[in-house]
């Protein structure tokens, strides 16, 4: 009688999971997820075996089918309340989607909760441009079940500032944009040339746009800068920006609102915070370095063990919420840097000098301070306002040769904090950290920006030291919201990395299997240690390194959010982004909110927080974007002056055109198309070998091969290659 009971009592709560999991798994009908997946995702308060129990129902009423180990997915079967095909998930207002434009002018539109895009042909494309946010209309289907449709809003453009080429008429000045898919002309009133003459690289404010109810045909704009005077360097940097959707120039009220502060810190400030400045504290930064925004502070402790303080810059007491500035900022989101230049999130003023952590003066900080204990264990922590001094400015250069040659200044005080470091780095690696040391390009540029030198940057124990020590911080200023907020949750911006995409990481499996390294991916856990393994062999084998980015590739991207599912890719629970709020509009969040938790408990509205960290993660996707674009651009700058030259490296692509190779040292990257092949080549479809069709000759991924440079088209970013055969 008790269990029939207790079984009656728990028949709602089952299906209330049931539920719950069935509306999960339709609104990601592409992927396939496990019990303790689905709790994580869900933040459900169930045990793993109820989970498993209510998708094994699941499956009984074929809503959900068993997919590879123990993950299910989403079935193909119709379902009398599944949403239509053609309708976003939740099926109700409009259908608001992200434009994908393609060459013919044609787009294709991202709808959240559909599982095909949105086509719409060039006549009903309004005027979107790429990365812009619209409405769709949807009509009936003509293209074998894609939906279609047709613009019929504008809700969020990208972009309103363009560069191109003016021309000017004794009417109006016309621009003529640089960008090969933007099908249209920019109209100038004469008054708004700011003195641009004809013919000259300009870059134009879009500030009227066609629409229905107006008669205009072309958008109306104003000119903002002139290029003329400038590099081509120059020129193509800022348009890089541009077309990623970023302001090159901070509005005149945004500046108003930063020059307006004081260069002195105010008395009555320094005495309402933790005062670090009679402490040892230094910066550890690269060479060129303008805006230090955290810092180590290092003591001794009377009792034994020693205190290490994590001091990040205090953006939040000049960034005052809803000023001109602010709102910049959040535009922004963050700070763009591209090879040869950095477009700040924050103007000079404040990025460079007020915020900006320099050696030889007092700085505002808010500061995660970290005891040890003899043993170098982690025992106590504080979070707070402090104000410090920093007494040294290291490069990485000049911290690692202490650290090499344990002789220079506060050698003991490095040696002892890479200590830590090291400790914390294997804790967090024992407990599923997983290591990815993707190569990073650098250059070496000459006096006009270009490129006399191509290398990858090498990581030392300098770099990793303040890594580690920014990642504690991390982890502990979210722990502590998590904790705080265990009763009733404290809406927080987490830094968030979900699990692998199965489909991809099988795929990869195949593909790792072929080059001969076998992984173990049962589990979240084994494919953590499988990765790790990967990047131990890889040191040895060159073969083994060329996979390393293509593990990365079947990793979820990392995003801001207010629903914290943990950092798989770090191991943690928890994780947050408060280390730098000088570049990252994220921080800044994180740092108001945990000011007013230390003082009580504040709660924000979760949905406008949640609508933040989206911009924000679209942000940090586009400036990543813009880096690419920058270090492909110079990479094809480089070797177009040696045009004619053999070079070695390593077959990275296949398709169905050629091969992709990537040169060594230099990591630029161009196809060698088969159509110069002595014979026909035939490509395998694991894209894995390529097979000539006479000979029985393989070509592998990872195979190392002598190509000359055959071309470098710098306006398409490609470069052209030819296999030189033994």
């Amino acid at each position: 009688m008790v269990n029939k009971k207790k079984s009656k009592r728990q028949e709602p709560a089952q299906q209330a999971i049931q539920q719950a999991i069935s509306r999960f798994f339709k609104q990601h009908p592409r992927k396939a997820y496990n019990a303790k997946q689905i709790i994580r995702k869900l933040s459900l308060n169930s045990n793993r075996d109820a989970v498993q129990h209510a998708l094994e129902k699941l499956v009984d009423k074929e809503i959900i089918a068993p997919a590879f180990e123990d993950k299910f997915r989403l079935t193909g079967k119709p379902d009398a309340k599944r949403q239509p095909a053609q309708t976003p998930i939740g099926g109700k207002g409009p259908i608001i989607g992200s434009v994908d434009l393609t060459r013919s002018g044609a787009a294709f539109i991202s709808v959240p909760g559909m599982e095909r895009d949105v086509f719409v042909p060039p006549r009903a494309v309004n005027t979107a441009l790429q990365g812009d946010t619209v409405e769709v209309r949807l009509r009936q289907s003509r293209r074998g079940g894609r939906p279609e449709g047709e613009i019929v809003r504008i809700v969020k453009r990208l972009n309103e500032q363009f560069i191109g080429t003016i021309r000017i008429s004794r009417k109006h000045g016309v621009l003529l944009p640089d960008k090969l898919n933007i099908p249209f002309d920019i109209l100038i009133h004469l008054n708004d040339l700011a003195g641009a003459q004809d013919g000259e690289k300009v870059v134009v404010q879009v500030t009227e746009w066609p629409g229905p109810d107006k008669k205009l045909r072309s958008p109306k704009g104003i000119v903002t800068g002139r290029l003329n005077d400038q590099s081509i360097n120059d020129v193509e940097m800022q348009a890089i920006l541009v077309h990623n959707g970023f302001q090159l120039y901070f509005s005149k009220d945004a500046l108003a609102v930063a020059n307006a502060f004081p260069a002195r810190i105010p008395e009555e400030e320094t005495k309402n915070r933790r005062d670090f400045r009679d402490i040892l504290t230094f910066t550890i930064d690269p060479e060129d370095a303008k805006d230090f925004d955290d810092a180590l502070s290092y003591r001794v402790l009377e009792e034994g063990g020693c205190e290490v303080g994590v001091h990040i810059a205090d953006v939040t007491h000049y960034l005052q919420p809803d000023s001109a500035l602010d709102q910049e900022a959040y535009e922004r989101s963050t700070s763009v840097y591209l090879v040869d230049r950095v477009l700040p999130m924050l103007p000079e003023r404040l990025s460079n000098e007020l915020c900006s952590l320099r050696p030889d003066e007092d700085s505002l900080t808010f500061s995660a301070v970290f005891t040890f204990d003899a043993n170098d264990k982690l025992v106590d922590r504080w979070f707070g306002k402090t104000i410090i001094h920093s007494h040294r400015r290291f490069s990485y250069e000049s911290a690692q040769e202490v650290l090499e040659t344990k002789e220079g200044d506060h050698v003991d005080a490095l040696l002892h904090v890479n200590r830590i470091a090291t400790k914390l780095r294997k804790q967090r690696f024992k407990d599923g950290s997983i290591s990815f040391e993707s190569e990073e390009v650098k250059f070496r540029l000459n006096e006009d920006g270009v490129p006399i030198e191509v290398y990858t940057k090498e990581r030392k124990e300098a770099h990793l030291l303040i890594e580690d020590f920014m990642l504690l911080a991390n982890k502990e200023v979210a722990a502590f919201i998590q904790k705080k907020g265990e009763g009733q949750e404290i809406p927080f911006v987490y830094r968030v990395h979900d699990l692998p995409d199965p489909d991809k990481l099988n795929d990869f499996v195949l593909f790792a299997k072929e080059v001969g390294f076998k992984m173990e991916v049962k589990t979240p856990e084994q494919v953590a240690r499988s990765f790790n393994m990967l990047a131990e062999a890889a040191k040895e084998n060159e073969l083994l390194r060329m996979l390393e980015p293509l593990a990365i590739r079947t990793m979820a991207k990392a995003a801001y959010t207010t629903n914290n599912i943990g950092h798989y890719g770090l191991g943690f629970a928890d994780y947050t982004h408060f280390t730098s709020p000088i570049r990252r509009y994220s921080d800044v969040l994180v740092h108001r909110s945990l000011a007013k938790n230390l003082e009580g408990v504040w709660r924000e509205d979760k949905f406008l927080l949640e609508a933040k960290c989206r911009h924000i993660s679209q942000q940090e996707r586009r400036a990543m974007d813009a880096e690419r674009e920058s270090i492909k651009y110079k990479q094809v700058e480089f070797i177009e002056k040696h045009v004619g030259e053999i070079f070695e490296g390593q077959i990275s692509g296949m398709m169905d055109k050629g091969i992709f190779v990537q040169l060594k040292g230099s990591l630029v990257e161009g196809m060698a198309p088969f159509s110069n092949f002595p014979e026909p080549f035939v490509v395998e479809e694991s894209r894995l070998k390529a097979r000539g069709q006479h000979s029985n000759t393989i070509l592998k991924m990872g195979d190392t091969i002598n190509v000359q440079i055959t071309m470098a088209d710098l306006a398409r970013r490609q470069v052209e290659m030819r296999v030189i055969w033994e």
